[in-house]
C-alpha cells in the first residue's frame, strides 16, 4: 500500500517530527511511505490516485486553489485521508471545502497545555476496541464540528461542561476520513492510546481504497 505525508506550516506542532512518526508506523504495516514538504504534491491528481492514502500535518498556513482541488478530487475518488491535531484540523482556515471535507476545524484550546481526559465512546469499532478512557497533558481541543461525523472519542470541558469529539471518521463522497485531535507536539504520541488511535484510524482510511477495488 502506497501513502503521501505532506508536512509544514506552523512548526510549533513539530510537523516533520510528527510526521516522521507516522511514516515510521505506517512502514511497520508494509506501508511505501513518501514525505513531501511541499503543497504541491496535491497538483498531480493522476499522482495522488494511485495511492492509498494522504497524511496532511500542515497546520494553518494556505492552500492554493490547484492544490485543494488536487487534494479533494483525490478523496472524492477513494484515497483515504486520516490525521490530527492542527496537523488536519486547523489547516487552511479560508479553505471551506477543506473543513467540509475534515469535518470540523479548530476553534480554541482553552487554557493551553492541561490535563484532560479523553473517553472512548465506541468500543466496538476497530479503531478504538480494546482501548479504555485515559488521560491527557496537551491542548484541549475545542472545535466546529459536522454532526454526520462517526464521533469514536470526546472530551469534557471543564469550564462549561461541554462536551467534543476527539476522535471521529466519516466518508467523503468514496474517500474514508479519519481524524484525531490528539497530538500537539511529538511527545504527545509517546501516549499509548494517541499512538494507537492515530496508527488505527490511517489504517482504516487506507483499507477503504482497497476494498473499493
Amino acid at each position: 500500500m502506497k501513502a503521501l505525508i505532506v508536512y509544514g506550516g506552523w512548526e510549533g506542532h513539530e510537523p516533520d517530527k510528527v510526521a516522521n512518526i507516522l511514516a515510521r508506523k505506517l512502514r511497520e504495516h508494509k506501508f511505501d511511505v513518501e514525505l513531501s514538504d511541499t503543497l504541491d504534491s496535491f497538483c498531480d491528481l493522476e499522482k495522488l490516485l494511485a495511492l492509498d492514502l494522504i497524511v496532511p500535518e500542515w497546520t494553518m498556513g494556505s492552500i492554493e486553489k490547484e492544490q485543494l482541488a488536487g487534494l479533494c478530487g483525490a478523496v472524492r475518488q477513494g484515497v483515504g485521508l486520516a490525521g490530527l491535531h492542527g496537523g488536519l484540523g486547523d489547516s487552511f482556515r479560508q479553505a471551506v471545502d477543506y473543513q467540509f471535507m475534515v469535518g470540523g476545524q479548530w476553534v480554541a484550546h482553552p487554557g493551553g497545555v492541561i490535563d484532560y481526559r479523553v473517553h472512548i465512546v465506541d468500543h466496538a469499532d476497530p479503531v478504538t476496541a480494546g482501548l479504555d478512557h485515559f488521560a491527557m497533558h496537551s491542548e484541549q481541543y475545542y472545535m466546529h464540528v459536522d454532526p454526520s461525523n462517526h464521533v469514536l472519542a470526546t472530551t469534557t470541558f471543564e469550564f462549561n461542561g461541554c462536551t467534543m469529539p476527539v476522535a471521529w471518521k466519516r466518508m467523503f463522497e468514496k474517500g474514508r476520513v479519519f481524524y484525531s485531535s490528539l497530538g500537539h507536539v511529538a511527545s504527545d504520541l509517546d501516549v499509548p492510546e494517541a499512538l494507537t488511535i492515530i496508527t488505527r484510524g490511517m489504517l482504516w482510511a487506507a483499507e477503504g481504497r482497497r476494498l473499493a477495488g
